[in-house]
């Protein structure tokens, strides 16, 4: 089967789990061709034949390509021979780590189903650097910052709260306060020794184009002081006086997704850690 360019097809991801890691995968795969359409069907905490049967359903209906993540053997190999009855594709992505780890090892798997998201001490640090970041976001409880691990300052719409909330995923404590015109950043912030802050920094045209989008969604008028262009270079210059001024670390996020910008940011908190 040949996909013809910019044509959609579809990609059918089965996992026991909640299919969070193959969807990864899969985007990271699919976007490796550009001239790619890709339609995702995603078929999460598939753990008995009933489950499996509505998949392939599915994938008799809309064939394509299969990626799966199943520890069951059972429902492994009825999925594998089904595909193989219809010729399509079928990847069980994670057998090639995982065999390569079984032999460096020297052990065999265990076959756990969603052994990633057992409820242990890891879980709970999540949990708790989520309520963290959701109670000192956009500036609140500044009194509380000194206990986050890393604080994100940067003008408005500079994705502070989706890199801190990407972070706290990740079982870090982040906390965000905003630079706003004429408004001081608050003691608090400055007197905190424990956490690493970091400021986002942005290209000025890119600002006010997300701004005006902002804008637009809901609904407001799209020409103010918030997207006004002197006003907004003025800003974002400030911004960078005041790290430069502070000595925090700064990242630049005109071209960088949340996803980047939080890798970086927790690349700098490793190796702020690492020098301890």
């Amino acid at each position: 089967m040949t996909v013809e360019p910019r044509a959609p097809f579809h990609v059918h991801l089965i996992s026991d789990a909640t299919g969070e890691t193959l969807a990864s995968i899969a985007k990271a795969a699919c976007v490796q061709f550009e001239d790619a359409e890709p339609v995702e069907h995603i078929y999460a905490l598939v753990r008995t034949g009933r489950q499996l049967d509505r998949a392939l359903a599915e994938i008799e209906a809309t064939p394509g390509i299969v990626m799966f993540t199943l520890m069951n053997e059972e429902l492994r190999e009825r999925l594998e021979s089904r595909c193989r009855e219809l010729s399509t594709p079928c990847v069980a992505v994670l057998d090639p780590t995982l065999n390569e780890l079984s032999r460096f090892l020297g052990r065999e798997q265990t076959h756990r189903t969603a052994g990633q998201h057992q409820m242990n001490e890891a879980y709970f640090d999540r949990i708790d650097a989520l309520n963290y970041t959701m109670t000192h976001d956009d500036g609140q409880n500044t009194s509380g910052l000194n206990d986050a691990d890393i604080i994100l300052v940067g003008v408005s719409r500079t994705s502070k709260t989706p890199t801190c909330i990407y972070l706290a995923n990740r079982g870090v404590k982040a906390a965000n306060v905003p630079l706003v015109p004429g408004v001081p950043l608050p003691d608090d912030l400055y007197q905190a020794k424990r956490p690493l802050v970091v400021g986002l920094t942005v290209n000025a045209e890119r600002l006010i184009q997300v701004r005006r989008n902002r804008l637009l969604a809901l609904k407001e008028a799209a020409e103010t002081d918030y997207t006004d262009p002197d006003v907004v270079k003025r800003e974002v210059v400030e911004a960078r006086r005041t790290f430069t001024r502070a000595g925090w670390a700064v990242i630049d996020v005109s071209r960088r997704s949340i996803e980047e910008t939080a890798a970086a940011a927790f690349n700098l908190l490793q190796e702020v850690r690492a020098s301890k």
